[in-house]
């Protein structure tokens, strides 16, 4: 028992690393840029499950909120959470936990991965949003325009890859022996 907790500590460190990684991957826009951050965040979720998912974004949050450069443009500091983009980021946490819940109460198969990682990104997008709104002072209409249409299809092009390989690699872990499938999974299939 002991040995699994530090595999899964293990893989909540690796899974905020790879945010981090995928964070530098990006489009620039104006306000808030296209990232890869939340393909990795997606791929946590579906790999990971709703309690490590969550820790894992929390490590996240929390290596980039003492000053390390984890977030896009390779920024880092608790200016940033508090900032225009913030909300997103916040909302990687709960995006993470209620994607992974979702599949551990239906089944982790690529239907409910879509639907889950589908609402993973609204959640995203609308935290974003809000704190767009308050930080820039903005109308409900700019803060949806700057903050949440442009990242519609792009969204769903990253939460059909986050299920897809998400699913593969977790099926992957679990018949490696490298992931355990918990009582509630087992219940829900």
């Amino acid at each position: 028992m002991k040995l699994d907790r530090v595999r899964m500590i293990t893989l909540c460190a690796m899974f905020a690393a790879v945010t981090a990684i995928f964070a530098q991957i990006e489009i620039p826009l104006p306000i808030v840029p296209i990232s890869g951050q939340t393909l990795a965040v997606g791929l946590t979720a579906t790999i990971l499950g709703s309690r490590y998912g969550a820790v894992a974004m929390l490590c996240y949050v929390g290596m980039g909120a003492i000053g390390l450069p984890v977030f896009a443009e390779a920024k880092g500091g608790a200016q940033v959470l508090v900032g225009p983009t913030g909300g997103y980021i916040f909302g990687f946490i709960v995006t993470a936990f209620v994607t992974g819940w979702i599949l551990e109460r239906t089944k982790f198969n690529l239907t409910w991965a879509l639907v889950a990682n589908t609402i993973g990104m609204v959640i995203t997008l609308v935290m974003g949003c809000i704190q767009l709104k308050y930080v820039l002072d903005m109308s409900w209409t700019q803060a949806l325009a700057v903050g949440v249409y442009p990242f519609i299809v792009v969204g769903l092009i990253k939460a059909f890859l986050a299920s897809w390989i998400g699913i593969t690699v977790r099926k992957r872990l679990v018949h490696a022996k490298l992931l355990r499938v918990s009582k509630l999974e087992k219940a829900a299939s």
